[in-house]
């Protein structure tokens, strides 16, 4: 079969990204894109991957947003037996596209779940544009979806959100984690976050934590899109002198961290998924993480980690009780638990749904 794979944009290096390679390089399918960044595939050793960028986009959200889908909703490739479709954008490809598989890594959680926190977030004018938005383009979401001839999601959590946002039923395949790059050196003096650095993620809340420990150290990887809002986030926020930025990261030196570091924090709002914990875990650590979302599938709270709320007071106070034996005890169990999202498990299914259906 020719395969295609098709995903919003290609522009930072997130769990959707790294999913829309593996399924690329896996199948040998062309990854149709947009925003493609050219040394990203080479960054994360997706050198094989064939890329084909639709262009660039709008800036500003929510022009790029709807660039984006109006890319998708034009395009026709009909060179292909197969459309494997991730993300918010690329779902507008699904009407003209099939037989196809939308491998749904979440609803748009601005239409849905989110939208309130967004919109409060913004100023009058602001608010009343996106509010105006947000109902214009929510039935265009609805109808993209309605094309899709089967939906696989990340997790339960977004399982559930697909049955109650699209009426639609979906099976579950946990994201892939090539859990055998990762190795445990030692229990370090430094904690770890790692993630795109949108509210979303609250990385407010990072930092409030660590200003509790002023004896302990962050360092914070990840990026953020250009124009995009992280950046007018990020600059009201002051963080503590033990936190250090590090920006995006190659795949080795971040590999590297993790064998290196005391621990992963993660303070994301509901995630959808969230590969980080899990990529952590492979690497013997424990994982600190809210008590929301896709983290109660992945973390065994007391064995590879702890849930919390999400209180910068809980957080720093579980920090303060985990000594070095502790964190290192902790090793064993937290392999063990990553080995149930190995990419291997991930691509067993995926080639299953992907062979139901060939004529």
């Amino acid at each position: 079969m020719r395969i295609a794979v098709l995903y919003d944009f290609l522009e930072t290096i997130g769990g959707g990204e790294r999913v829309a390679l593996i399924l690329a390089e896996h199948f040998g399918a062309d990854l149709l894109t947009t925003n493609a960044n050219p040394t990203l595939s080479t960054r994360t050793g997706f050198t094989d991957v064939n890329v084909i960028n639709l262009g660039p986009l709008r800036r500003r959200p929510p022009l790029k947003q709807l660039h984006a889908a109006w890319k998708f909703r034009r395009a026709r490739f009909s060179d292909y037996d197969f459309y494997l479709i991730l993300g918010n954008w690329a779902v507008y490809a699904t009407r003209h596209h099939h037989p196809n598989l939308y491998y749904c890594l979440t609803p748009t959680r601005m239409f849905y779940d989110q939208h309130e926190a967004l919109i409060q977030r913004l100023g009058p004018m602001a608010r009343l544009s996106a509010r105006l938005w947000i109902g214009f383009q929510r039935p265009f979401d609805h109808r993209a979806v309605s094309h899709a001839d089967r939906i696989v999601a990340i997790s339960e959590n977004v399982r559930r959100r697909v049955a109650r946002y699209y009426g639609r039923e979906a099976e579950v395949v946990y994201p892939p984690v090539a859990t055998s790059r990762f190795r445990f050196q030692e229990v370090g003096d430094a904690w770890l976050s790692v993630g795109r650095l949108y509210p979303e993620k609250r990385i407010d809340l990072l930092f409030e934590i660590f200003r509790r420990l002023p004896k302990e150290k962050l360092i914070l990887v990840g990026g953020y899109a250009a124009g995009d809002r992280a950046a007018d986030y990020l600059a009201r926020l002051n963080p503590p002198p033990n936190v250090t930025m590090m920006g995006e990261m190659p795949d080795e030196a971040l590999v590297d961290l993790y064998a290196t570091c005391r621990g992963l924090v993660t303070t994301a709002v509901d995630e959808d998924f969230g590969i980080t914990p899990v990529e952590a875990m492979a690497a013997g650590k424990c994982v600190l993480a809210t008590d929301e979302g896709g983290y109660r599938e992945t973390v065994v709270d007391g064995k590879t980690g702890f849930l919390l709320a999400p209180d910068a007071n809980l957080f720093a106070k579980k920090i303060q009780e985990l000594d070095t034996s502790t964190l290192r005890s902790m090793r064993g169990a937290s392999i063990a638990r990553a080995q149930a999202f190995d990419e291997s498990v991930f691509l067993e299914k995926m080639r299953a749904f992907v062979a139901s259906a060939s004529p």
